[in-house]
Order: C-alpha cells, then structure tokens, then sequence
C-alpha cells in the first residue's frame, strides 16, 4: 500500500500529520482496508459471543478451588447454599441496572462511561487511575498466577511447582493473551467461546457424577444442613462478600457496547442467560461437593474440585488442573477484551494518551489499548504484592459499583424522558446500591488498614487530573514530549484514527 497522509485529531492542542502505511480512502474520503471496511471496531460480538464474555469472565479458579470461604463463614451447609443463590440474585440485579444504563448510554466503557456521563471527568478520572495503576494489573496477576500454576500441575504431579516456573507460564500466559486480542476481534471472540464451552464441560464433569451419588442415596452430609451451632450473625455479611467476590465479572459487556449486535436486546438477553447459567452452575457444582464431600473435608482442602475427583473419579483427576487452567485463560481473555475498550474509551474522552484511541489499520483491533496493561501486569507479577493490593482495593470495586448504580436512580429523577429501551423496576438498583454501599461499610469496619492504604492510592488520583488533565496549558518541551511520543506509536503500530 502507498502511504496516506493522516491527521490524527484528539485530546492535545497540536495534531500530529505524518505518514504510515495506511488503508486507501473511498470517494467519500474514509479510511479503509484492502476488504473495503472502514478503519474502526465493528459490530462483531453477537448473543452468543456476549454470553461467553460473561460466563467465561466470571467462572474462574475459584469454583474449582476454594469455595470453603463461603461455608466457613456461613457455618453451615445449609446457609452456605442460600448465600450463594443469594449472591447470584444479588448479581443479577445489579447486572440488570447495568443493562438499563448500557441500554440508555450506548457508549463502551462500562463504568469509566457511565461515572463520566452521570458525575463529570473528574470522578471518573479517579476510577479510570485507580485501574490502570493497581486494579486491574494486580487482578490480571492473581488470575493469571493461578494459570501458571494449574497449566504445571500434571507435569509436576506429586513434586511442588518451582516459583520460578509458575512465574514463567504466568508470563507467557499473559502474552498468549494480550497477543491475541491484539490481532483478531474474531478470533478472540471464537476463543472465548471455545474457552466457556470448555469451563462449562469442566463443571457438568463435577455436577453429573456429585447429583448421580445423590440420587443414589448420598445424602449424609445434608442430614442436619442448618445446623446452627457454628453460624455466627458477624460472619454471614464476609459470607456474602465471599459469594459476591466469586460473581464478580457481569458487568465486562458493558465495556464493549458499542461492538454488540443490535445492544437494546442482545445486553439484557446475554445478561440474564448468563446469570442464570452461572447461578446455577454454582449451586449445583457446591452441591456436589457436599454429596461427596462432609464439610469438614471441604473446610481442610485447598483445592476442592482436585479433591473432589480423586475421590470420585480416580485417575482421571489429573484432568481437573487442565480445565482449571483454561478457566482462568478464558477470565484472562475475557477481562483483557473487555478492558482494552475502557482505555480506548478513555483516550477518546481525552484522559489517556490520544495513540490509545487508535485502530490498527489491517486489523481493526485497539492494538495500543490492549497492550497498554502488558507493561503493568508483568510489573506486578514479577515485583509486586498483588495480594496485597488486591486488599487495598476490594472495597473501591463495590463504592464505584455502587456509585454507577446510584447514578442510574439519579438519572431517573434528573431525566425521567431519556430512551430507556430496557427499564428496570426501581427497587432493584435500590437494593443493590445499599448492599454495594453495605460492603464497603463493612470493608472499613473489618481491615480499617488496608482500607485506608487503598482510599489513600485513589486519592493519588486528585492531583494526577489536576496535573495532567485540568491544566492543558503544558510546557511546550511536555507537549513535544508527548506529540513524538504518539507519532512514534502510531507508525511502529500501524494504527490510525476510527473512522465514525
């Protein structure tokens, strides 16, 4: 291809001009490739590729693992299973405020778009900082860790796994992933589904032997299930967050709006197909273990699903690591898909370097948005505590969910004629918003420490808008800095503006 003189408007005062190998442009002026498509993020995430964005997003190692958290801090079998369909409506009701908004607002982005549209820049500055500097990357560290290490298992079977080695599949893991997400929408869409597909195999392996024993009869560990001699009343709020933390993941389609399929029916549709697959997927695999499993087998075992098939399915345990390894590939690529699309929302609004808001021009992927984790991730995963921050940050995940939701009553009020193609009765944002707002309060009550180092880390976000965002009047040697700094991106990237 020639090259094609670009102009690449944005966020910075003086526009870059340069040339790259670029599409050619129709007769109208529009960039595109040699398939005659404009240069941009198309339409490409149908029903079933948003329900595997949600099922493979938020199954990950944790259902395999260690779902003891829950039942012991329930304090029995019995309330252990109420707490989890508990979570799972709890989830479907914020997942549902979530549709309404990303039904009304039509913009990428997920929560970054919404505190941006509802509470102004500043706000979501702070949220957008918060995820790029220590959310997000230590999030993608912790799954990705629990990659390396089941990946390994078989291979290492009945010897530990050297760190180094963990370390090592984590990292190639990661770049498996970024790698694909930068070259092929399609592809890492396909993946995905494969991936649910699989994750999904892996539990029914759990559920239909677990509910065949108890049919069969197996029922003594149910026997007295609401016992409530060990059931503390403190306990069941760190129950509930237990269970809440295990559901995490509903919202990523939000983050991908403007990519999905007529979104006024596909979001709600995948939304509520999903949670209720996921709900029940929950349920029935916990009741499993316990038909196999007494409570105080699975309270004593790190890993219960391993735990689980050696009792159960002999020999062919050695299986259960493999699909826990592709669980969390599938969380992996779900959450980096999703999250490329709130940095290229966030450059187009202006608040992240313009290059992340480009196209590549061959490939119509948000090559600079994806990538843009890599740096941080690999940091965290070879430097950092993760665990530790992950602590620090929990209780910022549910005050900016809670301040989302929040947001959809106050648009009711403050807009009572904006589209809503999709209306939820108000009750349900109500109750989901004060039990966000319950578990942060609880948050404080209950690690006040890591609370406050991790306010502390979002407050760092004040003066990062003041300084990079509020005051555009830069030195002209900053603005020299960072115009070359997006030129050289955007020719060694090949990535050009979206065509509107």
């Amino acid at each position: 291809m020639d090259p094609t003189h670009i102009t690449s408007p944005g966020a910075y005062p003086n526009s870059l001009t340069f040339d790259i190998p670029a599409p050619l442009p129709d007769s109208n002026g529009k960039l595109q490739d040699e398939d005659d498509r404009k240069v941009g993020l198309g339409k490409k995430v149908t029903l079933l590729r948003g329900i595997s964005i949600i099922i493979g997003t938020i199954i990950g190692a944790g259902i395999f693992i260690s779902p003891k958290g829950i039942l012991k801090y329930s304090g029995s079998i019995g309330m252990s299973l109420i707490v989890w369909i508990g979570c799972g409506v709890l989830s479907l009701f914020g997942a549902l405020s979530y549709a309404e908004l990303g039904t009304c607002i039509k913009k990428s982005g997920g929560h970054y778009t919404y505190i941006m549209e509802i509470f102004g820049p500043q706000m979501a500055f702070i949220r957008l900082w918060v995820d790029l500097i220590a959310i997000r990357p230590a999030g993608m560290a912790v799954i990705s860790l629990a990659f390396g290490q089941y990946i390994l298992e078989p291979l290492f079977m009945p010897c530990a796994i050297p760190p180094v080695a963990v370390k090592l599949a984590t990292a190639i893991g990661i770049t498996s992933v970024m790698y694909l997400n930068s070259m092929s929408v399609t592809w890492s869409a396909r993946i995905q589904i494969f991936l649910t597909f699989s994750k999904l195999l892996a539990i029914a392996i759990i559920i239909v032997p677990g509910l065949y024993q108890l049919f069969k009869g197996e029922t003594k560990n149910f026997e007295n299930a609401f016992q409530f001699d060990n059931m503390k009343l403190s306990g069941m709020p760190l129950a509930f967050y237990s269970g809440m933390y295990a559901y995490a993941g509903w919202f990523y389609l939000n983050f991908v709006t403007e990519e999905l399929e007529q979104p006024e029916k596909t979001l709600p549709l995948a939304i509520c197909i999903s949670m209720f697959i996921v709900t029940s997927c929950y349920v029935l695999t916990n009741v499993a273990y316990y038909t196999v499993m007494s409570a105080e087998e699975i309270l004593a075992s790190d890993a219960v699903a391993v735990a689980f098939a050696e009792k159960l399915l002999g020999k062919f345990s050695i299986a259960v690591p493999v699909f826990v390894a592709l669980s969390c590939y599938g969380s992996m690529n779900g959450c980096i898909f999703a999250l490329s699309r709130m940095f290229y929302v966030a450059s187009r609004e202006g608040q992240l370097p313009e290059v992340l808001s480009m196209i590549h021009v061959r490939r119509h992927t948000p090559l600079t948005a994806v990538l843009i984790m890599y740096p941080m991730t690999m940091l965290q995963l070879f430097v950092g505590d993760i665990y530790s921050l992950l602590n620090f940050m929990s209780f910022l995940r549910w005050l900016f969910i809670g301040v989302v939701v929040l947001g959809l009553i106050y648009l009711r009020y403050k807009k009572p004629d904006l589209p809503r193609p999709f209306k939820v009765p108000i009750f349900i944002p109500v109750v989901f918003c004060l039990a966000s707002f319950f578990m942060v309060f609880l948050s404080l009550y209950s690690d006040p420490v890591n609370t406050g180092i991790g306010f502390a880390i979002s407050l760092t976000g004040i003066p990062a808008y003041y300084i990079f965002i509020y005051f555009d009047q830069r030195p002209k040697w900053l603005q020299r800095a960072l115009d070359s700094f997006n030129r050289s991106l955007q020719i060694i990237l090949e990535v050009a503006p979206a065509e509107q």
